[in-house]
């Protein structure tokens, strides 16, 4: 059997799986966490939706670079990453707008949808565990779900201070912090996949 492909193809398909559930995951919690953030008034809620938003699609692209060569992983990775990029600064701008204009977050809700994607993205990252030192589309998929679990802690903890001392600001620190870790994930995808089309630039160059 040398030689048939077949250990990459079981690679393949195994990979395949993992991001289809991922992906299912993260598109319904994107769509039931937005749905709650914008009737809890809450920043840190509709920042942590849309982080769910940027992994969906980071797992969808995900899917489209299994089997595909390094290169086009890598780019893939990367697309991932700017997508990240651009809902980071999305986010900060609507800190910034609510900050200025005002807002009125509900606490319980906060804590108990904060809750509910904790649950969600311990799943992901129990699924993806083993693939979090493959593949540079993998790696991003790893990097995605494990700072999705640190900014659902994050809520939680927003939820319960504004709850105690009556006030918003909590709820906008928080999705500040949830900003901001969505833009560290997103440079450092984009970091990893220029540094995997670096080396096989290099191997290209070797060979010939």
């Amino acid at each position: 059997m040398s030689g048939c492909g077949c250990e990459v193809e079981i690679k393949d398909q195994t990979q395949k799986k993992v991001l289809y559930w991922l992906l299912g995951i993260n598109a319904v919690m994107f769509v039931v966490e937005m749905s709650v953030g914008l009737l809890a008034d809450s920043t840190a809620l509709i920042a942590d939706s849309l982080d769910m938003l940027a992994d969906a699609v980071v797992y969808g692209i995900g899917i489209y670079a299994v089997g595909k060569t390094i290169i086009l992983k890598a780019n893939a990775a990367k697309i991932s990453g700017y997508f990240q990029l651009i809902l980071g600064l999305i986010i900060l701008f609507d800190i910034a707008r609510r900050s200025i204009l005002g807002s009125d977050p509900e606490s319980l809700l906060m804590m108990g949808m904060g809750f509910v994607a904790l649950i969600a993205n311990v799943i992901c990252l129990l699924i993806i565990r083993k693939q979090k030192s493959g593949e540079v589309h993998m790696r991003a998929s790893w990097i995605f779900s494990a700072n999705d679990v640190i900014a659902n802690m994050g809520v939680i903890l927003a939820g319960v201070t504004v709850y105690l001392f009556d006030t918003r600001w909590p709820d906008l620190v928080i999705g500040l912090i949830v900003s901001i870790i969505v833009l560290r994930g997103a440079i450092s995808i984009l970091k990893d996949a220029k540094q995997e089309l670096r080396n096989n630039s290099q191997s290209i160059g070797e060979a010939l």
